[in-house]
């Protein structure tokens, strides 16, 4: 199954170094192709590539194009993780949502 992450939720106030240990953790350990949902891909790749970001990213995919689990601001498809940042306060319920939103025991 694919992870879908709203453009939106690579940019601050998300804390960059959650939002890689994030994508680390699903790609590798709950085995998710990762991907960041963008109308303009360009501006988001030349932020995150110099930082590592890219390491456990797929691709970048249009808006609705994909089907999977998604990290988005708010809820507009089915099996939808809302929040507003990745942090290291929020990091583990993420996860636990995702895996919920997947069907794995969390």
């Amino acid at each position: 199954m694919t992870l879908i992450i709203r453009d939106q939720l690579v940019n601050p106030p998300t804390w960059f170094p959650s939002f890689r240990d994030l994508t680390l953790y699903c790609n590798i350990f709950l085995k998710q192709e990762v991907v960041i949902e963008s109308e303009d891909p360009d501006p988001y790749w030349r932020f995150i590539r110099p930082r590592g970001g890219m390491d456990f990213i797929e691709d970048f995919v249009r808006p609705g194009s994909e089907d999977g689990a998604r990290l988005d601001i708010e809820n507009n498809y089915p099996r939808t993780v809302v929040t507003d940042r990745i942090s290291p306060e929020n990091i583990h319920t993420l996860i636990r949502r995702i895996q919920f939103c997947r069907g794995l025991p969390g």
